[in-house]
């Protein structure tokens, strides 16, 4: 196939090792020649590497997206040097005809490179890269704290207190007061029940019926440590909050200029005339 691309580098990248392959010109027109090195994947292995292509004239660079893997050798070819990064999706390179290794599929990158056979996925700018690992994170916690509250009602519901049946919200002011209460040693129903705030205090009847059930000291160690560990999450998700707030900044639309309207001077001074 026709060589689009004179010099340019496949990548096999692993955890702890990179290969990388240099596809050059060789001696006569159709010939091409190919130079295989291994390298380490720690941060000084990487730059080594990165200057070992610019020695070798590479233009062009491509290699799989293997996990988290590549992040690292990304960010080090992507330090303002003079190469065209791809990053491949491996589902679009076939299988290396032949016995399988770390420099035949290295080789092999390259080989699919050179011809223009590759398409690069999108990688974002790094600000955007950073900005949606702290939003996956903190959904990520999100996540954690419903399934803590659902663990919360579990163990409620094994003491018999009905709380989430008369409460929207298990974890809102008054549930919460709730729960500390019982937590407390509070096994009176009538007081419970008096915790209750604004339109809750309508369900007060519901309330010393739904507790303490047969709420227990088992059962408040397991309250405790549930409602610590989402009073833990809550501060960790404010903190993301607050980050996700700070890094959207620069992307959020700077206010138009003011524009004046051509006919309030007339008005005024008509206004003024009278």
């Amino acid at each position: 196939m026709e060589v689009l691309i004179d010099r340019c580098a496949g990548l096999d990248v692993h955890k702890q090792t990179v290969v990388a392959a240099v596809r050059t010109p060789g001696a006569g027109r159709q010939v091409r020649t190919t130079e295989v090195r291994t390298f380490s994947t720690f941060e000084h292995d990487l730059r080594e590497m990165r200057g070992w292509l610019i020695e070798c004239g590479v233009t062009s660079v491509a290699m799989e997206a293997t996990g988290v893997f590549w992040k690292p050798v990304w960010h080090v070819l992507d330090d303002g040097e003079p190469f065209e990064l791809l990053l491949v999706n491996p589902g679009h390179i076939k299988a290396v005809p032949g016995r399988k290794t770390d420099v035949n599929d290295a080789t092999w990158i390259g080989q699919l490179l050179e011809c223009g056979l590759l398409r690069g996925s999108f990688v974002p700018p790094a600000e955007i890269r950073e900005l949606r690992e702290v939003t996956r994170y903190r959904r990520q916690l999100t996540e954690e704290r419903t399934r803590e509250v659902q663990r919360l009602d579990k163990v409620l519901q094994d003491a018999n207190v009905k709380l989430s049946s008369v409460v929207s919200q298990t974890m809102g002011v008054s549930g919460r007061l709730i729960l500390d209460a019982l937590c407390d040693g509070e096994r009176d129903p009538e007081r419970l029940a008096e915790m209750a705030k604004r339109r809750l205090r309508a369900k007060m009847p519901d309330l010393r019926r739904a507790v303490p059930g047969r709420f227990n000291d088992h059962h408040a160690m397991m309250t405790r440590e549930l409602l610590g560990h989402i009073d833990f999450l809550d501060a960790a998700i404010a903190r993301l909050d607050s980050r996700v707030d700070d890094m959207i900044v620069p992307f959020r639309p700077s206010p138009g200029p003011v524009v004046d309207d051509p006919g309030r001077g007339d008005q005024d001074r008509t206004d003024h005339h009278r």
